[in-house]
């Protein structure tokens, strides 16, 4: 019958390397925007702005569909 595995941890030869806190809360570096963000900020604005005069038009017009 194989035996069990031990709950100790085995102690490292050096210590783990203090890796850098990733997210800005935590004190991360401030990472540059990608370009492929400010693309899709643009598309989502532009589409909320869409939606928006469409609601409008069809308010003013009185009906519920364009």
């Amino acid at each position: 019958m194989p035996r069990a595995l031990s709950a100790r941890r085995l102690p490292r030869a050096r210590p783990a390397p203090r890796r850098l806190p990733r997210h800005r809360a935590h004190g991360g570096p401030l990472r540059p925007v990608r370009v492929s963000d400010l693309v899709l900020a643009l598309l989502f604005v532009a589409l909320l702005g869409a939606l928006a005069l469409l609601a409008a038009f069809a308010l003013a017009a009185g009906t519920t569909a364009p």
